[in-house]
């Protein structure tokens, strides 16, 4: 009886363990089948990943190429940094707000924008030139003689204004080339900032053959604002004059 029970036990051990060997085989086979699985995702990530690499590589190359072009082609000649300046005799005068008791309580501590913020980047809210009324004009003196090709106006986003309109935008604009003597202008395009598009916009000018020191742009009109309109920034694209034209 006693051999007979062991024997027993034995079998029963045996069974246990074949059936344990089985299981691990199995657990082994199907982690061994998730394994491989894995390893190949994994190796489709790196190939996914060089490609995003590459691809990332090429968008910032392009993006250098484009940025280059722009500066180059679109080199800004209004910068009060560079040299240009505001022709105060020929400039409209800045808004004043003495006869609006409710614009003199707002301004009370602060002073008007001169007309040079126009030649300088920052565009926050509230940093425009106000000229008085809805037409006016701004005459800017180059900081050298220039064949010009376009210019850029700037205003703000009707979300980001403090009013929550942006009625004192400029609107028919027109810009002339102006000689050094300020004698003679040559009209150089008429055209329309349009506020449902780009904050900043950009106008193609005529093309004369001749370089000017002073250009004039004239605001004959705003989006309905009778006290002023506000001039953000005033861009001037072009390619400096050589040597032999600037007689």
């Amino acid at each position: 009886m006693r051999a007979k029970a062991q024997k027993e036990d034995l079998t029963w051990a045996s069974a246990a363990e074949k059936k344990m060997l089985r299981n691990l085989h199995t657990f082994l086979t199907e982690h061994t089948q998730n394994l491989h699985l894995l390893l190949e995702e994994v190796a489709q990530l790196g190939v996914e990943i060089s490609s995003l690499k590459k691809e990332r590589q090429e968008l910032n190359q392009a993006a250098l190429e484009l940025a280059s072009e722009i500066y180059v082609g679109r080199s800004d000649w209004a910068l009060k940094s560079s040299g240009a300046t505001i022709d105060m005799q020929r400039t409209s005068k800045t808004y004043d707000c003495k006869e609006n008791w409710v614009c003199r309580i707002l301004w009370f501590f602060r002073t008007p924008n001169p007309p040079d913020t126009i030649l300088q980047p920052d565009v926050s809210p509230e940093n425009c030139w106000p000229l008085q009324g809805h037409q006016g004009q701004v005459v800017i003196r180059l900081p050298a003689r220039v064949h010009l090709t376009a210019v850029s106006v700037q205003h703000i986003y009707r979300e980001v204004s403090p009013s929550g309109t942006v009625t004192s935008a400029p609107r028919d604009i027109a810009v002339f080339g102006v000689n050094a003597d300020r004698e003679e202008e040559t009209l150089l395009g008429m055209f329309v900032y349009n506020v449902e598009k780009e904050a900043i916009q950009t106008f193609p000018l005529k093309d004369t053959h001749r370089a000017f020191s002073h250009i004039k742009l004239i605001v004959e009109s705003n989006w309905g604002n009778t006290a002023y309109t506000c001039i953000y920034r005033v861009q001037v694209h072009g390619k400096m004059a050589k040597p032999e034209n600037l007689n």
